[in-house]
């Protein structure tokens, strides 16, 4: 056998290339955790020695960490010894206000025990549940999907749905299927008070960490249920399904559900991953390998957690198949939005 070398070591750079962002994730999770980054943002040029005078921290250890994330191309230095965090890393890094903060995603790092879980679910095909991948499971999901939720639910998705902010304004009946943590809520209960909202998770610590963020509200009620489990009163006036459906075993049988609970004249706004049915189509995406991983780890471990799983995963619900499973449900309007999000499709489906 002859061993192509420039191929062999393109293979090694590329594994290796991997082990490095395992290394800078830790790196960023650390500067999450110490308030690093909030430190640098705006500080202009600093050295590891005035870092360690505004945080506290050690000198020598934030020279190293300075001197990794400067590696990584997240900050600026020329000589290793003066750091810069430019505005647009800091926008990604610090401003936790922002659309593009990114950093909470390496705020908690994943249980070494999940990957003893998913060699079993290889061997079973059996998933692991959200509860099983590790406690902090719930506020991990929250901080990837917080900052484009701030962003845009309220103030760009809800007025795009016809008639929907007036009702809410007025006063409606509200539910959120696979709320987790009670964020969506939050904000448009925040935005429309006059509402009546309810929540619908399986995961027992998200549902904990919602009652907890509700608690002595009367205008919020979480229930430890799935989607399945809406009763069929056929008055709901808005159902939210919010990155969700792809993690649900039996996502046709919350589709069902939700088209017994909606009003003839309700609206359920579905927000999924964006994602094509064609294999080449998703290959434009530059976080592919990351996202099918993610299935493997979380989304597809989660439509799988069940016997009768249907397994979707993280790409699994492309507008096509979506529509398909709508229609099957009993409904008959389905409107795509154009919303400025680059990772999630958002879609009006009505009866």
């Amino acid at each position: 056998m002859t061993i192509d070398q420039d191929l062999l070591s393109r293979y090694t750079l590329t594994t290796w290339g991997y082990k490095q962002g395992e290394m800078v994730g830790l790196m960023i999770h650390l500067g999450v955790r110490l308030g690093i980054y909030q430190a640098l943002d705006g500080a202009g040029p600093v050295t590891s020695g005035d870092l360690a005078t505004a945080t506290g921290l050690h000198e020598r250890w934030l020279r190293e960490w300075l001197r990794s994330q400067a590696a990584a191309e997240l900050l600026v230095t020329t000589d290793g010894e003066t750091f810069l965090m430019e505005p647009e890393a800091a926008l990604v890094l610090a401003r936790v206000d922002q659309p593009t903060y990114a950093a909470a995603v390496f705020a908690r790092q994943r249980d070494p025990r999940v990957a003893d879980g998913l060699v079993e679910a290889f061997r079973t095909g059996l998933g692991l549940t959200y509860d099983d991948q590790g406690e902090g499971s719930e506020q991990h999901t929250e901080a990837m999907l917080a900052p484009m939720a701030r962003a845009l639910l309220v103030s760009t998705v809800i007025p795009m749905l016809d008639g929907v902010a007036d009702r809410l304004t007025a006063g409606v009946r509200v539910v959120d299927v696979g709320c987790g943590t009670g964020l969506a809520l939050e904000l448009i209960s925040a935005a429309f008070p006059e509402s009546t909202y309810e929540g619908y998770d399986v995961s027992e610590r998200a549902v904990a960490a919602a009652r907890q963020r509700f608690d002595g509200s009367d205008k919020v009620t979480i229930h430890l249920a799935g989607g399945e489990d809406l009763p069929a009163t056929a008055d709901v006036d808005l159902v939210m399904t919010l990155d969700c459906l792809h993690d649900m075993p039996r996502p046709d049988l919350a589709m069902a559900a939700i088209r017994g609970a909606i009003a003839e004249d309700g609206t359920w706004l579905v927000k999924e991953i964006r994602s094509s049915s064609e294999w080449g189509k998703n290959l434009r995406n530059p976080m592919l390998a990351m996202m099918y991983s993610t299935s493997v780890a979380t989304c597809m471990a989660s439509a799988m957690s069940t016997p009768d799983g249907m397994g979707l995963g993280t790409l699994g619900l492309d507008p096509e198949t979506l529509q398909g499973m709508v229609a099957e449900s009993g409904f008959s309007r389905f409107l795509q939005h154009k919303v400025d999000d680059p990772t999630n499709i958002y879609y009006e489906v009505r009866p």
